[in-house]
């Protein structure tokens, strides 16, 4: 099994280069891939729902964007996604 230590330091990569969290990151590059969606993490800390909410004010750039689907691409995942024969 591949390690998520290669996305996971691109993720804290662009989170110290942009003054963001690695959630914030990932939150943004929802919002770059999946524009027409709007993603609803749950939370009950005050201070992680904010930390959430300023990920709209993080953008990623194309290259960014692009070397962190590349990076995730390699990634392979295990267990069960989506609702299968539903």
């Amino acid at each position: 099994m591949k390690s998520f230590t290669e996305p996971l330091s691109e993720l804290k990569e662009y989170a110290d280069l942009k003054g963001a969290t690695p959630a914030q990151i990932s939150l943004a590059w929802m919002l770059y891939k999946y524009p027409n969606v709007v993603p609803i993490p749950g939370s009950k800390n005050k201070e992680r729902i904010v930390e959430n909410l300023d990920a709209a004010n993080v953008g990623l750039t194309t290259e960014e964007f692009v070397s962190l689907e590349e990076a995730l691409n390699h990634c392979k995942v295990y267990g069960h996604r989506g609702l299968g024969g539903f």
